[in-house]
């Protein structure tokens, strides 16, 4: 079983937001990936995080765990916590989609210590944008 931990970041709520994935097999470091979203709330960002995992991983394995910081989207999974933003509701019928291709998904809440590799993709993504943005500022000023 694949250990996937995922992260999505937001600064400002909403603001510039990304997402870290970090993917294990018997921690052995599979795949690192980060992308930047654009503007989203923290909570888009860690359901766009969840969904872009489910994506990589159905080309790898059909048993994985998710590991995750977020406490509301873990729960929401587990069916723990009821789903009531509007949008939220968006990406998570395009989850529910994705995890029709897996024999079986856990979802699990880890601590934000836990979930540190994950968090650095994420701010690594956010880190790349803010500096290319400024670097093309500096050349049409």
């Amino acid at each position: 079983m694949l250990e996937v931990n995922i992260d999505g970041a937001s600064r400002g709520n909403p603001g510039l937001s990304a997402i870290g994935i970090l993917i294990k097999d018997n921690e052995i470091t599979l795949i690192e990936h980060y992308e930047f979203l654009g503007i989203r709330t923290n909570n888009q960002a860690e359901y766009e995080a969840l969904k872009r995992a489910l994506e990589i991983c159905n080309e790898l394995d059909k048993e994985i765990m998710i590991l995750s910081d977020s406490e509301l989207l873990i729960n929401q999974r587990n069916f723990k916590y009821r789903l009531r933003n509007q949008e939220l509701k968006i990406i998570s019928r395009e989850i529910s989609n994705l995890e029709k291709n897996f024999g079986k998904i856990v979802y699990k809440h880890i601590s934000r210590e836990k979930n540190s590799e994950a968090d650095r993709l994420a701010n690594r993504a956010l880190n790349e944008y803010i500096k290319k943005k400024s670097e093309l500022k500096r050349l049409f000023i």
